[in-house]
């Protein structure tokens, strides 16, 4: 069955668009970190714990907040997650539309308490194009959702002796590389492995089949840390790949 905008997207939508921004403690759990505006790389602390409020214009109430943040992109991702949406996203239509609800939250159109919940809304949009641009962060993202962590999970492995030997083996070739075209065979074979990856998540989500999605999610980050560290390649230099 497919999905419809939700109330909650529907709500943020009518906010962005009038200018009004959801208090932020509305929308973000506060955290130590602090966050950079994607439209112009300014550095946001992180949100105040008791942000300020006025009467014309209170905190969203808890049912009309986000649930996921498909639902912060409704023009893109109007079928929502899957297995009611694909996995597979238009990531061209996405930064399209993230930069449009970039540019109506951005702090710097705001003041005063407004400007705090600009802040926090604009946080939430930028972490949310983070995750749902990258399949790798979109699939541990997805499978947060149930309950499942394999993004700090250090203990998440697959059990299959073959993938293993085969990472070291590209271990080893990214190390006797000589020069960057040793490279180019290499990329390319690696870029195979995750666009075949990617498909099998497509297809896992679609079925609903979260075991073997985790199962994908931890084999996709193998191939991802493979090609980091073909990018990052130095002659000589060690390579250590982080599972």
């Amino acid at each position: 069955m497919r999905r419809t905008m939700t109330a909650a997207s529907r709500r943020l939508q009518a906010s962005l668009n009038q200018e009004i921004i959801p208090s932020p403690r509305s929308l973000l759990i506060a955290t130590s970190h602090s966050w950079v505006c994607a439209s112009c790389t300014r550095r946001v602390n992180a949100i105040p714990s008791r942000p300020a409020t006025t009467q014309s214009s209170p905190p969203l109430k808890e049912s009309l907040l986000p649930q996921t943040h498909y639902e912060l992109f409704p023009q893109t991702l109007s079928s929502g997650p899957p297995p009611h949406g694909p996995f597979d996203i238009d990531v061209r239509q996405l930064r399209k539309e993230f930069l449009q609800l970039q540019a109506r939250a951005h702090p710097d159109r705001h003041q005063g308490p407004a400007k705090h919940r600009a802040e926090g809304a604009s946080a939430l949009i930028n972490e949310a194009y983070k995750v749902l641009q990258n399949p790798l962060l979109r699939a541990q993202y997805l499978l947060s959702l149930r309950g499942i962590d394999v993004a700090e999970d250090e203990t998440a492995t697959v059990e299959d002796p073959e993938l293993l030997m085969e990472v070291l083996e590209m271990r080893e070739q990214i190390e006797a590389a000589e020069a960057e075209e040793d490279l180019v065979e290499m990329r390319r074979l690696n870029d195979g492995r995750i666009e075949g990856s990617v498909g099998v998540l497509e297809d896992s989500f679609r079925r609903d089949d979260v075991g073997r999605a985790k199962e994908e999610a931890v084999r996709l980050r193998y191939w991802i840390n493979i090609k980091e560290s073909l990018d990052a390649w130095e002659k000589g230099k060690p390579v250590i790949l982080v599972h």
